[in-house]
């Protein structure tokens, strides 16, 4: 059984846990450990200063379990061993001897299948701790179970490279949305403020799981590309532009315009207008940017998963334009 190794940052290859190899992680509130063989390279992510997870768009649910090789027969062998060393307890003779039965007495698998060392491995279930919920767990209720070297596994649920996909959009990071702004802090009221974002910024991220254990080596790249930025001011005083909210991206990639002089008469194309003056306080004026999620694996499979989102607040403070008395 492989031995988790710290990954070197010129590759940026880990497991669940940062480890290269068979990695453990704690997952979620339950404190529980992935253990899988799958390993990712993040040297296409997100690396901004300050980065998060996306937030998927709409019913996405990426698979709580799946099937993938983790045993040879001797591994297995010891893995059964240490499975059984434990103190009785109730139905401890049954459930042994099910799977004395089952893996060591030829019904139907022979002293762990020893004999065909080498042509294929033992598969396993693969939990995710942090998406199982209520009877998740049964979609992956197989008992361990032998595959040859480049057949096909006999279960639904197996590891392919859409599952890395989903393993790899959990991976994802994306900068921070803070866009700039101009004026930049303090604004005035039916001032038009126009909002940017550099494409040096904000380009598409990507992550690459991969499964290379025994006879099986796929992958999978799962892509993140920007697509939008949608402003919310804060309060419903005031208009944005364009008036959906929504500033799509430029043919160069980056979001808005940079505000220059001799605009001031002219409307920008992505941007805010306040109504009323923020008073002592501030405006939270939340930038959220929309991702395009796509994925290509190495058996050719490939396709879209559901757009993501991140954003961010940003606090403007808005005064009343002041009069000049003469």
């Amino acid at each position: 059984m492989s031995t988790p190794l710290t990954a070197g940052s010129a590759h940026a290859e880990t497991g669940f846990g940062g480890s290269r190899g068979e990695a453990e992680t704690s997952s979620g509130s339950s404190g529980r450990t992935i253990t899988s063989q799958v390993t990712f390279n993040t040297s296409e992510n997100g690396t901004a200063k300050s980065t998060g997870a996306l937030t998927p768009v709409g019913d996405y649910e990426p698979p709580a379990c799946w099937y993938e090789p983790k045993w040879t027969p001797e591994e297995y062998e010891k893995d059964f061993k240490d499975r059984w060393n434990v103190g009785h307890f109730s139905g401890a003779a049954e459930g042994y001897a099910a799977e004395k039965s089952r893996y060591i007495e030829g019904n139907p698998y022979e002293d762990f299948n020893k004999e065909k060392a080498g042509e294929g491995m033992f598969w396993g279930t693969v939990y995710d701790w942090g998406r199982l919920e209520g009877d998740d767990y049964l979609a992956c209720s197989q008992a361990d179970f032998w595959v040859d070297n480049g057949d096909d596994p006999p279960v639904e649920g197996a590891i392919d490279t859409e599952t890395l996909a989903m393993l790899a959009y959990n991976q994802l990071q994306v900068p921070d949305t803070e866009v700039s702004l101009a004026p930049a802090d303090t604004t005035k009221v039916n001032l038009p403020t126009w909002a940017w974002l550099d494409k040096a910024d904000f380009h598409e991220v990507s992550v690459t799981a991969t499964l290379d254990v025994g006879g099986w080596n796929l992958s999978a790249t799962t892509t993140a590309t920007p697509v939008s930025l949608k402003l919310e001011p804060g309060t419903p005083d005031a208009d944005v532009y364009p008036a959906s909210g929504e500033c799509v991206i430029n043919a160069d990639g980056s979001i808005g315009e940079p505000y220059a002089k001799g605009k001031a008469d002219q409307e920008p194309t992505c941007g805010i207008k306040y109504l009323r003056s923020s008073g002592d306080g501030t405006y939270d004026l939340q930038a959220t940017i929309t991702w395009e999620i796509t994925w290509t694996g190495t058996d050719g499979a490939g396709g879209d998963l559901p757009d993501g989102t991140f954003g961010s607040n940003q606090a403007v403070t808005v005064q009343e334009i002041q009069a000049v008395n003469r």
